[in-house]
């Protein structure tokens, strides 16, 4: 870039007193690096946003290896082709860990969860209108109240009715009978969420499973089954092995996870597994040639960089099972020690205590506010967030507090220490 502007520009050395119109000259590199800078200086530093489920800490040879390869496209698996094996090759270990057979499971590299939720829900959607039909029918989608957004966003853009199972105080997310009492014929399908972003729990997705086992005796009605695995996808396998929630559960035909979650990578990747290619739906690939092969393509997004999915390899031959396991279990016994000195204040009660995922979401009393909670810890430079739980609840606020692996243990005192103190205060 700076060889095009040679000769050719003046850079002033100073920087725009104004954003509001395209400037008329540019700037030398470091002069415009600090105007960046300078705009974006007062944002929370990644580490210490515990709002955030996404990696925001790598190595510095993961940096290195995420710099050399962001120019790379991922869709030119052409001129690429040792790239695309990549994402071959992590297709298959993901399968592996969520007990898929490694000669049928076929699967994608997404932007993110939301992409993936987007294109399963299109793969159930096709299905369901192979085998029923669309004259006079209006296809639903069920899911708990906790379900991610994304999911909402689907059913709104293919016109697909979102099916919501009511939350109550004792259950947020979906279990068997409420997704059983929800579906008929027109149903293409049920979510189970691996992790809800409400509050970090498990659907008990092998009770779902076995809800719609027997609805499909009782009244022939058989129903697919995602797994939104957003999150855990890349936690229960490492420290929740005996759980069934995978393709161990014939009812189970795909499944999400975000690589820059408890993947690891650094945000931009998500991943989408099937069953197998029955699952996928011939009829979504859309095949190009243009980029100097003739290739089908599955995904929603088009071009993108390969840094995350090099990234992704590099993690799972870096770190191996038992490293995966060591990151997450810390994690974990992390937000349980945060869950534990957060139990102990006063006025606070706990949802969720860091149990499945390294999440810890809590209420208070009326006395104790906590968008006020919120606002002492963001002047000790943190930031969490606080929302309304979902459908019927929406008068119960929440806080919650996601533990990653670049939190420590000294971070963990010095952030109950600063709740402890604003609860201190507040009596």
């Amino acid at each position: 870039m700076s060889a095009l502007l040679e000769g050719s520009v003046a850079l002033p050395q100073s920087s725009p007193e104004c954003c509001d119109a395209f400037p008329q000259s540019g700037l030398d590199a470091m002069t415009a690096s600090e105007v960046v800078r300078q705009r974006l200086r007062g944002d929370c530093a990644p580490a210490r946003n515990l709002a955030t489920f996404l990696t925001t800490t790598i190595d510095p040879e993961a940096q290195r290896l995420f710099h050399d390869y962001a120019n790379c496209n991922l869709v030119d698996r052409e001129q690429y082709p040792a790239v695309d094996e990549l994402v071959h090759d992590c297709v298959r270990m993901i399968g592996s860990l969520w007990h898929g057979e490694a000669c049928r499971v076929v699967g994608s590299a997404t932007t993110g969860s939301s992409e993936a939720a987007l294109l399963a829900g299109a793969a159930l959607l096709r299905r369901w209108q192979a085998r029923a039909g669309t004259e006079g029918l209006r296809p639903n989608l069920v899911m708990g109240a906790s379900a991610h957004a994304c999911w909402q966003k689907f059913c709104r853009h293919w016109g697909v009715e979102a099916r919501i199972a009511p939350a109550a105080p004792d259950r947020l997310g979906l279990d068997g009978p409420s997704a059983a009492g929800l579906c008929d014929e027109e149903t293409i399908g049920v979510i189970a969420v691996l992790g809800t972003t409400v509050d970090g729990r498990y659907e008990p997705v092998r009770e779902i499973a076995g809800a719609l086992d027997a609805l499909e005796q009782r009244r022939g009605i058989d129903v697919p089954v995602h797994v939104d695995a957003a999150s855990g996808g890349f936690i229960a396998p490492f420290l929740d092995s005996e759980l069934r929630w995978d393709f161990q559960l014939s009812r189970v035909v795909s499944i999400n996870a975000s690589g820059h979650k408890s993947g690891l990578v650094l945000p931009g990747l998500g991943w989408l597994l099937w069953r197998d290619a029955s699952w996928r739906r011939p009829e979504l690939g859309q095949r190009v040639n243009y980029l100097g092969g003739d290739e089908t393509h599955y995904e929603l997004s088009f071009s993108r960089p390969a840094a995350p999915v090099v990234l992704q390899y590099y993690n799972f031959v870096r770190f191996g099972f038992t490293g995966f396991r060591a990151v997450h279990e810390r994690c974990r016994s992390l937000a349980r020690q945060l869950a534990d000195r957060l139990r102990g204040i006063g006025r606070l009660r706990l949802l969720s205590d860091g149990s499945e995922l390294p999440v810890i979401a809590l209420t208070a009393g009326p006395e104790l506010k906590l968008e006020q909670l919120a606002m002492h810890l963001a002047n000790r430079g943190w930031a969490v967030p606080v929302y309304a739980l979902p459908g019927e609840l929406s008068d119960i606020e929440v806080m919650r507090v996601v533990v990653r692996s670049d939190l420590s243990a000294a971070e963990v005192e010095r952030f109950s220490a600063a709740v402890e103190e604003f609860a201190t205060a507040a009596n």
